[in-house]
Parts: structure tokens; C-alpha cells; sequence
């Protein structure tokens, strides 16, 4: 229904009284929609990356976020710490 609403270019009073749906219904709906379409998009979300040494020592994985935040692996950080690490980013 919320997929119908979106492509209908009704305004949401219009489509609830052709469609003999409570607007409050129509709102729930069209939320649930966008979030499961949002989820969807950010799961599939590409990213740029630069692979650099601009301190020419290459002992260092860096990673910036979009937010300006860095993460740094320093060479001989322990590879299960990393995977652990990783794990916990990939659920937030």
C-alpha cells in the first residue's frame, strides 16, 4: 500500500479517501516502508577509499570517517583485537 501511495502522486488525505484507508493507518505504512528502504540502501552502500602512505612508512591502516573520526591499526596490532573491532562496527 505505501509503494501504491508513493507512485500515486496523491497527497496522503487524497489517497486515504480513494482508498478508504485512516490516514494514521497510511502514515504507519508509509514509515514502515521508508525505513525497510533506507536499511536496504545503506546496506548496499558504497564508499570511497584512498589507499595512501603519506608518512612513507606503510606500518599504519587508517581509516577516516565521514564524520572526521580516524581509526589507526599500528603494525603488530593483534589480528583477533582487529576482527573484534571490526565485528562491533559492523553492528553499530
Amino acid at each position: 500500500m505505501a509503494a501504491e501511495y508513493e507512485a500515486s502522486g496523491l497527497t496522503r488525505r487524497e489517497f486515504s479517501s480513494r482508498n478508504g484507508v485512516p490516514m494514521k493507518t497510511l502514515a504507519r505504512y508509509v514509515a514502515r516502508h521508508r525505513k525497510r528502504k533506507a536499511d536496504k540502501n545503506s546496506a548496499a552502500r558504497w564508499v570511497a577509499v584512498e589507499v595512501a602512505e603519506p608518512g612513507g612508512r606503510g606500518d599504519e591502516l587508517s581509516v577516516v570517517l565521514s564524520n572526521g573520526r580516524r581509526i589507526a591499526v599500528p603494525h603488530g596490532f593483534h589480528a583477533d583485537t582487529l576482527r573484534r573491532l571490526v565485528a562491533v562496527l559492523e553492528r553499530a
